[in-house]
């Protein structure tokens, strides 16, 4: 609600200024299409990210109906005004916070231990290693990491050597202990209850339980980890290039997505803590 309420007075302040002076009821009812249109390039052009501008429509649309529904003002041109196209895909990673609660917590929900250390070690990879989950669980025994790095076939059979953190080596050797059942070097890494390969649909399954459990948003889904290793590398400093070869991306501008879920997250950070924001 308060960043609604923002982008009211956004919409207020912009309108002073554009039409020299305080919209009354009157005037708000005799704005046309290039007023909004203009109040939106100006947003645009002060940063405003396109999910953030279809944000602040739907804000002053909803005013209008308000407005409209009380017999105070009517204005049917807003409607015909195009909602900012928003990036397909957009990421929604979880706060650091919560990605090491969800791989801390993942176990807590089977009483059969070795399955619980291997949905450890799957979202560790997930998390620590930013894999999708079709990728980890398609690796085979012989691609278990035994150092720090190890190999993964990601999309188009393309192969990246991504690191290993000490933790997500430990999680696979983990689970690798208590594995009940004797494998080669080419049978999967990660098992299903009847030895079989794992399926992701039990790996999705763990992070809905996980969502009800913890709170976590509906967002909260095995790729929303891979979503928070990228985000939270490039919090920390990392740079484009490296994460792009990090995920596997092709295309430079898919990596690109994660510098505007970075720069909202900043903003809003900024809004909830900084005493002018709040002034």
């Amino acid at each position: 609600m308060a960043a609604y309420g923002r982008d009211l007075i956004a919409f207020f302040a912009f309108l002073t200024d554009h039409l020299g002076a305080p919209p009354d009821l009157a005037a708000l009812s005799g704005l046309g299409t290039q007023d909004f249109r203009a109040w939106l390039a100006r947003r645009r052009g002060d940063g405003l990210i396109a999910a953030s501008a279809a944000r602040a429509l739907s804000a002053v649309r909803t005013f209008f109906r308000y407005l409209e529904r009380h017999g105070l003002a009517a204005n049917a041109r807003i409607a015909q005004v195009r909602t900012p196209k928003v990036p397909q895909g957009q990421p929604r990673p979880l706060a650091a916070a919560e990605a090491l609660n969800a791989v801390d917590s993942v176990g807590d929900f089977t009483d059969e231990p070795w399955i619980a250390a291997r949905d450890v070690a799957v979202l560790s990879l997930l998390y620590g290693c930013g894999l999708r989950i079709g990728e980890a669980v398609a690796l085979d025994r012989h691609q278990a990491p035994r150092g720090e790095s190890m190999m993964v076939r990601g999309k188009g059979n393309k192969d990246r050597l991504v690191p290993v953190l000490p933790a997500v080596r430990q999680a696979i050797d983990s689970y690798l202990a208590l594995l009940p059942y004797r494998t080669g070097a080419n049978d999967p890494l990660f098992l299903g209850a009847r030895g079989g390969r794992l399926s992701p649909r039990l790996i999705q399954l763990a992070m809905v339980r996980l969502r009800g459990a913890l709170g976590l948003p509906e967002s909260a889904t095995p790729h929303a980890l891979r979503h928070s290793f990228a985000t939270h590398l490039l919090g920390a400093g990392g740079d484009l290039r490296t994460i792009q070869e990090l995920l596997g991306h092709a295309s430079l501008s898919t990596t690109q997505r994660y510098t505007e879920v970075d720069a909202e997250r900043l903003t809003r950070l900024y809004d909830e803590a900084h005493p002018r924001a709040r002034g």
